[in-house]
């Protein structure tokens, strides 16, 4: 399955459109795309948060400026607070809109930079977050004038952020030539699959038939569009949802290797530490007192 495009409805009287959805439950792996950034303040939730090629954890106050057409999904371990609901509060502006910022309007040409650089994700940092997080909030609460000024109040000071993140790498923005879609559309089926299936054992055989390919041709399209190998990528999936455990909630972290995907403790502790360089015992404890 693809990354579904998802269609967005701009209110009347307005040029962007906001969502403030809470969820009680979950907040479901829905890997989707669409043509507007996307600038989305996760709170009161945790867990990981998938961006192009990019998976990693997130918790609560995550700040991310996603780019056009650039396919996203966050996915929720748990919550912060057990008696209130997951919230997203999300913003979507069109390219076009942006298009006078830096130009017409020089003054706000380093939010025209730093879009460009969103267009393979932007991660904010703590600071700049708890900063506007309360013109987030306000925001939704006003009027079509003033939600709009505001915005740009909020873009304007993210601008300024000098840690902000990088997500996704260049391989991860969408193709342009009719013949690299259909080839994207391949991988996205695995990628689709991947991503809600990790846990369970997965041969290279069964993905290349979700691909319609042969092993070895998956292997080099795979490798072509994501700049690594379906093992590799694979592994950062489950070490990404080993993460979002352990830094959500008290299970033991054999029971936290096997729900990630692995039978085996040692492997799976020599797998954590190579790629975030710590230990899972090292890495809860880091996590609870604050990195």
């Amino acid at each position: 399955m693809r990354p579904f495009l998802e269609r967005l409805a701009v209110p009347e009287g307005a040029s962007w459109a906001t969502l403030n959805r809470r969820l009680d439950d979950e907040i479901p792996f829905q890997w989707h795309h669409h043509p507007e950034f996307e600038l989305t303040l996760t709170l009161n939730s945790r867990g990981q948060r998938f961006i192009g090629d990019h998976i990693g954890a997130y918790d609560d106050g995550d700040l991310v400026l996603v780019g056009p057409n650039l396919p996203h999904s966050w996915c929720s371990a748990d919550k912060v607070d057990l008696a209130r609901p997951h919230v997203a509060l999300v913003m979507w502006f069109l390219p076009q809109w942006t298009t006078p910022l830096g130009g017409v309007f020089t003054e706000f040409r380093t939010v025209a930079e730093m879009l460009a650089r969103a267009r393979t994700g932007l991660k904010f940092s703590e600071e700049a977050a708890r900063e506007v997080r309360p013109m987030i909030e306000a925001l939704f609460g006003l009027g079509p004038e003033e939600r709009l000024i505001e915005l740009l109040r909020v873009l304007a000071l993210l601008a300024r952020d000098p840690a902000a993140e990088p997500l996704a790498s260049p391989l991860a923005l969408p193709a342009a030539a009719p013949e690299r879609q259909a080839d994207r559309g391949r991988v996205d089926r695995v990628l689709e699959h991947l991503h809600r299936r990790y846990a369970e054992r997965l041969s290279l055989d069964a993905l290349a038939d979700i691909a319609a390919l042969s092993p070895s041709g998956l292997h080099r399209l795979f490798v072509r569009q994501t700049g690594q190998s379906v093992t590799s990528y694979l592994a950062k999936i489950r070490i990404g949802a080993a993460c979002a455990m352990l830094s959500g909630g008290g299970k033991p972290i054999a029971v936290i290797a096997a729900d990630a995907g692995y039978d085996s403790l040692a492997h799976f502790n020599r797998q954590f530490k190579a790629q975030r360089g710590v230990t899972p015992r090292e890495y809860r404890r880091r996590f609870r007192v604050g990195g």
